[in-house]
């Protein structure tokens, strides 16, 4: 598999074809016909791209980045990325700003660039823009190629350096945004999960049988993985455990009522068996069935 080293701008720009405006930082455009084949790029300098399209799939070692198109990447010096062509998307199209650490050098933004931990490793969540962010991202990387269009003067660095560190703290606000939205749907997610289990339990269990993570994820329009994730995230339990629980509650109210007996509410809860209800409301609370009903 091959291997590209990006320790310098130049190096950057050589290999996408895009001239050189200042040794050590550019905005660079690309949205050419390439191919992209499987490669691990390693990185030793900063860059930020925003993806117009998802012309390629990413990984940090065996965690799958998560982009989609109109998101920003965000990658750091001694980081190295897994490339993996995709197929769907011959022409890929993305903006970068590329800068070495160098460029920063003896300025505040170089000594205080762990405060933006986007670009970490454990950040494997793209930003993702709304249309009004975009325009801002845009017009801040416009702002940064002016300056290198420009003849250099005293006042370049300054300016750029200024500027890069005004996308940056923009980058920081938008990411909030995302954490905060993406927990209001979570919140959503986790409160339709619950009400779609009660309603289960009390009207299909019966039927249709112990009801699995899978189902709860395809009534969500999630896939499994990512459905299970998000309840883990927002309860602090997996999905399957949630499930359980909400099984154990409703058992204890159905026990609570004399006219059931333990066949019966072991039957009305999905279980094929009465026994495997026996040994599972035992495992989750210390009693059988009939040993809760008894201290009831």
């Amino acid at each position: 598999m091959q291997q590209i080293n990006f320790n310098t701008v130049q190096q950057f720009n050589e290999t996408y074809g895009i001239e050189t405006l200042h040794p050590l930082v550019n905005v660079a455009r690309v949205e050419q016909h390439q191919i992209i084949e499987e490669c691990t790029v390693n990185y030793g300098i900063y860059a930020l791209f925003l993806k117009e399209n998802k012309g390629c799939k990413l990984s940090y070692g065996r965690t799958k980045y998560d982009f989609d198109e109109m998101t920003v990447t965000s990658f750091a010096p001694g980081q190295s990325v897994h490339v993996e062509p995709n197929p769907d998307v011959p022409t890929p199209k993305w903006t970068a700003l590329v800068f070495h650490p160098d460029f920063l050098a003896r300025t505040q933004l170089g000594r205080q660039m762990s405060r933006y931990d986007f670009f970490s490793y454990s950040s494997n969540e793209a930003l993702h823009l709304s249309t009004g962010e975009i325009e801002i991202f845009r017009s801040v990387l416009d702002m940064i190629r002016q300056e290198l269009l420009h003849a250099i003067d005293k006042h370049t660095r300054e300016l750029i350096v200024s500027n890069i560190e005004l996308l940056l703290n923009y980058c920081l606000r938008f990411y909030d945004r995302q954490f905060i939205t993406r927990e209001e749907i979570n919140h959503a997610v986790v409160k339709k999960f619950e009400v779609l289990l009660r309603d289960y339990l009390s009207q299909q269990a019966e039927s249709e049988g112990i009801p699995s993570v899978a189902y709860f994820a395809e009534k969500c329009n999630l896939t499994s993985g990512y459905f299970g994730e998000l309840v883990k995230t927002e309860t602090g339990i997996t999905a399957q455990d949630f499930i359980a629980d909400a099984i154990v509650t409703r058992a204890k109210e159905l026990l609570n009522d004399s006219s059931f007996t333990v066949s019966q509410v072991a039957y009305t809860l999905g279980f094929g068996y009465p026994q495997h209800f026996v040994r599972f409301f035992k495992r989750k609370t210390g009693k059988t069935p009939s040993e809760y009903r008894g201290a009831a």
